[in-house]
């Protein structure tokens, strides 16, 4: 089978077998990180760096789950990028109003997911979530970082079901 261009996109070898002429397309460099314990003991309204410092998977040695708590564009690998980050929260003195899942790129705030109330509804006895995705075209360099902040009480960031993943898109 060839293309427009009469180059072979699929061969035979005449008995059946086929081979793929096409360049692979692979999703790399990718990552997936959780948290391995709560972060406690965090103050109303301030930006918390999250620690996920427990990689699932990291193709590309991308993700630095010890020091920074970042995703870094590895040399050559710029393009665009899925990103996406989820946090579990749960208010330690009474019910809050909001609270946001935010990225960070290079230092400064990218975008963010967000949930606010009229008044306190959001109820101290209950973890709630924020969670944000976005497609980001990044350069070798670049690194990305989750915060979490909440609206109107003390919290608890919880280790449970809280993760933050990319990987590079085909182009």
């Amino acid at each position: 089978i060839q293309d427009g261009g009469g180059n072979a996109i699929i061969t035979s070898d005449g008995s059946g077998t086929f081979t793929s002429n096409l360049p692979s397309a692979d999703n790399t460099p990718n990552f997936r990180a959780t948290m391995s314990a709560d972060q406690t003991g965090l103050s109303s309204e301030a930006n918390t760096k999250v620690a996920f410092n427990t990689e699932t998977f990291d193709v590309g040695s991308c993700y630095d789950p010890t020091t920074n708590y970042r995703f870094t564009v590895p040399t050559g690998e710029g393009g665009k990028y899925l990103i996406t980050a989820h946090i579990h929260t749960r208010a330690t003195a009474n019910a809050y109003s909001g609270k946001t899942c935010r990225l960070y790129k290079n230092g400064s705030f990218l975008t963010e997911g967000q949930t606010a109330t009229a008044g306190d509804n959001l109820h101290q006895t209950r973890t709630n979530n924020a969670s944000v995705t976005t497609i980001e075209n990044l350069s070798a360099g670049d690194y990305i970082e989750v915060y979490g902040k909440v609206f109107g009480s003390a919290w608890t960031l919880h280790s449970e079901g809280s993760y933050f993943s990319a990987f590079k898109l085909v182009e």
